[in-house]
């Protein structure tokens, strides 16, 4: 059997997934502080909330290329933009496989931020487009390196894609940055993808800092966003994007949707009552979040999202310590793609007893803390 180059035929496991499954198979609990799944971590959801999904009109199948016109209005009001420029998805890992398609012929490139979510390299190899990154670099926050920004555009270069609020360094791009950016994309005739699925859960911002692009009418813009984290419902499997861009790239984003029509109608017809959850469930992720990160004695400065990044001297053999000594497990700097070691991620998301006695056994072994 032959097979697509586009999937890797190396399936080895790491040493840290291969610890955490001997050790979930001999039954030995776990201090989980990566837990990024607020179905699991203790989030309260009102009763009955579900029972928008048996409305009766889910029964229909009226397919519409960017979805119903009705959900689509909902995303607008929400969001105070024209429902011209909405666009339904089934996540927003199905979003970015549309715009690589609207963009990218294969083997053209995508610009993705170093350190940030590792899905992006999936994603791009599976639409074959190659994957440069930019650096982000460190100083009592966090700013684009704009140098290693500028030398990975090439003539194959279609897109630059933002992750704002960052995961996992929770940092918002700031208006100068954004400025340069913009500067940059129309001077290359680039689009920019800004994946904005944390914006909910602002902690500290920076005055100066840029919460949204949603509103910056050049180049062509695309802001990401969906009810996994807006409501706290990744199983929900519903997206959106909302696009500034002209009408011929809209028109074909049209075709590449009507291709796939993948959003469900009952979700999408229960989409006003889920989007009530949002207040209740962000809030409750906001305190949960202030409060663990107010327990770490020492992090990297945090102005969104549910992460934090902590320095350690020994990044490797701090996580693999604390995995086997203590039975906590955290995430090393490397499964982000940080440019040097000395970093592990930890959520904030967890529930408070894990996290406060996760939190005695990295005293106990993290120097300095």
């Amino acid at each position: 059997m032959k097979y697509s180059r586009r999937i890797s035929s190396n399936f080895t496991t790491n040493s840290l997934s291969r610890l955490t499954e001997a050790k979930r198979a001999d039954g030995e609990r776990i201090l989980d502080l990566t837990e990024s799944n607020p179905t699991h971590a203790g989030i309260v959801y009102p009763d009955g909330f579900l029972n928008a999904l048996s409305n009766p009109d889910g029964v229909l199948y009226e397919p519409e290329a960017f979805g119903l016109l009705s959900a689509r209005e909902t995303v607008a009001r929400e969001y105070g933009t024209s429902v011209a420029r909405v666009v339904l998805a089934s996540s927003t890992s199905e979003a970015y496989s549309w715009l690589f398609k609207l963009l990218c012929d294969p083997g053209c490139e995508v610009l993705i931020p170093r350190p940030s979510y590792p899905l992006f390299d999936y994603l791009a190899a599976l639409e074959s487009v190659r994957v440069h990154h930019y650096g982000l670099f460190y100083d009592h926050g966090w700013f684009i390196d704009f140098h290693t920004l500028e030398s990975a555009i090439s003539e194959r270069t279609r897109a630059i894609v933002l992750v704002n609020p960052n995961n996992p360094t929770g940092h918002y791009i700031r208006r100068q940055e954004l400025d340069k950016l913009v500067e940059l994309a129309m001077r290359h005739q680039l689009a920019i993808i800004s994946d904005e699925v944390f914006a909910g859960y602002a902690i500290d911002p920076d005055p100066d800092s840029v919460q949204t692009l949603r509103d910056v009418k050049e180049p062509c813009v695309f802001t990401l966003h969906g009810l996994s984290k807006a409501v706290g419902l990744p199983q929900m499997k519903l997206a959106w994007m909302i696009a500034n861009c002209p009408p011929e790239a809209m028109a074909r984003l049209e075709i590449i949707a009507d291709t796939y029509l993948s959003a469900a109608t009952p979700v999408q017809l229960a989409l006003p009552s889920l989007l009530e959850l949002r207040p209740s469930i962000e809030g409750q992720i906001r305190a949960r979040v202030k409060a663990n990160l107010a327990l770490l004695p020492r992090t990297l400065r945090v102005e969104a999202g549910w992460y934090a990044v902590v320095p350690v001297q020994d990044e490797e053999e701090t996580v693999e310590r604390l995995l086997r000594e203590r039975n906590v497990l955290v995430q090393p700097g490397y499964f982000y793609d940080f440019e040097r070691s000395g970093y592990i991620v930890i959520s904030l998301l967890t529930p408070p007893p894990v996290f406060r006695e996760g939190l005695t056994a990295l005293r106990d072994m993290i120097p300095g803390w």
